[in-house]
């Protein structure tokens, strides 16, 4: 049985929960095609939009997409997000909130592995990480080796201005 995606509920229950509590919700949107925001706020691929009640007006939140109106200095634009786009959902002053999983774009296309009958490809093993000795001691550390302790004074700060 195929259900539909918990996100856009997960995203309704928590933007609630930030107005009960007196909180700014933002949501974290990666930006594509699909996305409808001011592309001169786009940074690295990504946008941080404030999401409360008094920084947008007429806000939708439904199952596929998230619609509302908001100024960017002092323009009101028309602001279209499809769900799957949100990265995440926190309350400004506290950082509290979720963030999702990227969809990958098989899923987004309504195609996931392995749905037409073939098996999946083999999942790769992730890489591992292990202690080495320090160059010139002829030999890795195993697991149960101790690391070398540092050498050198004491650590300090120091302030760049």
């Amino acid at each position: 049985m195929e259900t539909t995606s918990t996100q856009p509920y997960l995203l309704r229950a928590l933007y609630e929960w930030c107005g009960d509590n007196g909180l700014t919700p933002h949501i974290a949107v990666r930006v594509d095609e699909t996305v409808q925001v001011p592309r001169e706020f786009v940074q690295n691929g990504q946008i941080v939009l404030n999401i409360g009640f008094d920084a947008t007006n007429g806000l939708k939140m439904g199952n596929d997409y998230i619609e509302f109106k908001a100024r960017f200095g002092g323009v009101p634009r028309d602001i279209f997000i499809p769900v799957n786009r949100v990265l995440a959902i926190y309350a400004r002053e506290t950082g509290q909130g979720m963030a999702f999983p990227e969809a990958s774009q098989e899923a987004e296309a309504g195609k996931m592995p392995g749905a037409d009958g073939e098996s999946e490809a083999p999942i790769a093993e992730k890489p591992q990480l292990r202690p080495v000795s320090p160059p010139g001691s002829g030999k890795d550390a195993g697991p149960d080796d101790e690391p070398p302790a540092p050498s050198g004074g004491r650590p300090s700060l120091r302030i760049v201005k």
